[in-house]
């Protein structure tokens, strides 16, 4: 009896054990990103391509009638505008620092000490890529309380007053949820996307040059199948193009939400119809994709570098 309940308790201590080592990785994969410039110098640049979207009305005419006439639809108009420049650069940032946490580790050759000490390869994966996620939280935050302070800045500037923020209800507020998590279905996406690559490429290099590439690719690609269906008359080219993760990304948003908002593509679109429940399920299939291909390569590949 006093063996089993040594046995037990012995357990119980190595799984507490082992708990507390999978977060102690989280904190110290937080600790490495907060100290290497490859963190805050793309952060910044992001941060700055945001603010100048959003107070580029401050040059535009008729910023100041469109904000007195129709308070409303000027806040809808800055919720897409921000939301949508978030979704764009945070995604960006993220790849380079997917490419910087996974693929620097393989390039650097210090992953090797670390599953040394015994950590799992797997577990160690799933800590990088929970502080990625923990950190893109964080920057979304930022970046969305950036948007709120440009967006009361324009107004100020443009009419001496926020009056515009009365107009707002609760349908807007549930919008702007709705659009909200369209970004982070995105960010979640990407997250996946440029881990899938770092750990294929075992490198920096590949991680931070293919992951980057890939929407650009995506984007450009469909308009060279618009290309072909215009030679060939086959409907064929432009059907696959709703299968393309990039332009699903770009146009969730504007599907999911309803059409009378009008809200528009913020990329290259499908160049078929597709409805949100579409978009929502290339992008869960893409992400499962991601996902299996990064566990399974980790666990399956011995480490050589």
């Amino acid at each position: 009896m006093s063996t089993a309940i040594i046995t037990s308790e012995a357990e119980r201590a190595r799984m507490r054990a082992s708990t507390q080592s999978f977060f102690g990785i989280v904190r110290g994969e937080l600790l490495k990103m907060s100290r290497r410039w490859s963190t805050w110098i793309p952060l910044v640049l992001v941060q700055l391509f945001i603010c100048a979207g959003m107070l580029i009305r401050l040059i535009g005419n008729g910023t100041k009638e469109f904000i007195t006439q129709h308070p409303l639809n000027f806040m809808y108009s800055e919720m897409q505008n921000g939301l949508a420049f978030i979704r764009i650069f945070t995604g960006l940032y993220l790849l380079v620092l997917v490419a910087y946490v996974i693929g620097l580790e393989y390039q650097q050759g210090t992953i090797r000490i670390l599953v040394a000490r015994g950590v799992g390869k797997v577990t160690l994966l799933a800590a990088k890529v929970t502080s990625v996620v923990i950190a893109a939280l964080l920057v979304i935050i930022l970046s969305m309380i950036l948007v709120v302070i440009c967006i009361g800045i324009l107004m100020l500037v443009q009419t001496g007053n926020l009056d515009a923020l009365k107009a707002l209800t609760g349908q807007y507020w549930a919008d702007a949820g709705i659009y909200m998590l369209t970004v982070l279905v995105s960010t979640g996406v990407t997250i996946l996307l440029g881990t899938a690559f770092s750990v294929l490429g075992r490198s920096l290099t590949i991680g931070l040059s293919a992951g980057l590439a890939w929407f650009p690719v995506d984007n450009i690609g469909a308009q060279f199948l618009q290309l072909a269906y215009r030679i060939t008359q086959n409907n064929f080219w432009k059907d696959v193009t709703a299968y393309f993760l990039g332009p699903n990304l770009n146009i969730m948003a504007s599907q999911v939400l309803p059409a009378k908002l009008g809200f528009s593509s913020t990329g290259i679109p499908p160049l078929v119809d597709v409805d949100g429940a579409h978009t929502l399920w290339v992008t869960l299939v893409y992400a499962a994709i991601f996902l299996v291909v990064s566990v399974v390569l980790t666990w399956r590949r011995d480490i050589k570098e």
